[in-house]
C-alpha cells in the first residue's frame, strides 16, 4: 500500500482538518469518519512515530441551501484524502436526496472539472464546499438542464472571476523572496500585502489568472512550508469597476508590525489583527491563527 512520504503533505492535511474544525464547529457540519487515520496523521507530524500513515483521512462536509421555493436542501460532500494529497486531488462525492442519479453524476463531474482547473497541488476541501454552496441548487431546477447550467458557469468562471488568496508560510526572511513577492504582485496588477517574519503572511487579490500565476511562481521557490490558507473566488460581470469594488487593498505593500524577538523576526499579531479589521478582513485572522483577534 502506498504511504505518505512527504511530511509537508501530511502537515498540509492536518492543517486543513484544523481549519475545517474551527470554521465548522457544529457537529452536523464537519464530521470526521475515520478518527484512527487522523490519529496516525497527528503522530506522524508530531514525530511520535517514524511510521507514515497508511489510511486515508475521511470526513463529510454538510451544506444546507435554500432553493427557489424557499425549501431547504442538504448536500453532503463525502471526502477522502489520498495519501499524496494535496499533490493530487481529493476524492469527493456530493450526494443529496433532492438530486436524481443523472443530476448527481453531472454535479460531481462538474465539481471535479472545477477542481482540476483550479486546485491541483493545493488543499481544496473548503473550495469544493464553496463551489457546491454556490452552484448545487441550480442542478435541481427542472427547467435547467445540467449541461446548460455548467456551460454558462464555465464561461463565466473563465472570463470574470475575482480571486483573493490568503497564503501562509512558516517564515519569510530572505530579502530576494521578499522583493520577488512585491515585484510579482505589482507586475500582475495584484493588490494586497505581505508580512515577513515568522510566520509569514501574503494576501493577493485581482483576476483569477493573475493570482494563479503569482501562486505558481511563489510555490516554486524553496520554502520550509507554504500553503494557501484560504481562497475566495467571486463571479463578476467583467467590468473594471466591479473588479475595483471587490478589492480590500488599494495597492500591494510589505507590512512590518513592530518586529521583535532575538532576530527581529516576530511581528505584533495584535497590530496585524487591527490592520485586517480596518480592511474588513478580521475574520481571516482566526483562519490563520485559530484564535479570535482583539
Amino acid at each position: 500500500m502506498a504511504k505518505v512520504t512527504n511530511l509537508e503533505e501530511a502537515e498540509a492535511q492536518l492543517s486543513e482538518l484544523d481549519l475545517l474544525s474551527s470554521m465548522f464547529p457544529g457537529e452536523d457540519e464537519f464530521i470526521v469518519t475515520d478518527q484512527l487515520a487522523v490519529a496516525e496523521l497527528k503522530d506522524y507530524v508530531d514525530n511520535k512515530t517514524s511510521k507514515s500513515p497508511s489510511s486515508k483521512v475521511q470526513f463529510t462536509l454538510n451544506v444546507k441551501l435554500e432553493i427557489a421555493d424557499a425549501t431547504m436542501v442538504e448536500f453532503s460532500l463525502c471526502c477522502a484524502l489520498p495519501l499524496k494529497y494535496p499533490a493530487v486531488l481529493p476524492e469527493i462525492t456530493v450526494r443529496s436526496q433532492s438530486l436524481s442519479r443523472a443530476q448527481q453524476i453531472q454535479l460531481n463531474t462538474d465539481l471535479k472539472t472545477y477542481l482540476k482547473r483550479n486546485s491541483i497541488g493545493e488543499v481544496c476541501a473548503l473550495n469544493a464546499r464553496e463551489w457546491v454552496k454556490d452552484h448545487a441548487a441550480a442542478y435541481i431546477q427542472p427547467e435547467l438542464s445540467s449541461s446548460s447550467v455548467m456551460t454558462s458557469r464555465t464561461v463565466q468562471s473563465e472570463d470574470v472571476i475575482f480571486t483573493k488568496l490568503w497564503i501562509y508560510s512558516h517564515h519569510i526572511y530572505n530579502k530576494h523572496k521578499r522583493k520577488n513577492i512585491i515585484d510579482w504582485a505589482k507586475e500582475l496588477s495584484l493588490s494586497g500585502f505581505s508580512m515577513p517574519g515568522k510566520p509569514g503572511v501574503v494576501c493577493v487579490e485581482g483576476s483569477q489568472s493573475a493570482c494563479e500565476e503569482f501562486w505558481s511562481r511563489l510555490r516554486k521557490l524553496t520554502w520550509r512550508r507554504i500553503l494557501i490558507r484560504h481562497r475566495e473566488d467571486i463571479s463578476l460581470d467583467g467590468s473594471h469597476a466591479e473588479m475595483q469594488k471587490q478589492r480590500k487593498f488599494s495597492s500591494f505593500e510589505e507590512k512590518v508590525f513592530n518586529a521583535h524577538g532575538t532576530r527581529g523576526n516576530h511581528m505584533d499579531l495584535g497590530q496585524l489583527y487591527h490592520f485586517l479589521d480596518e480592511k474588513g478582513c478580521a475574520d481571516v485572522f482566526q483562519m490563520y491563527f485559530g484564535v479570535e483577534g482583539c
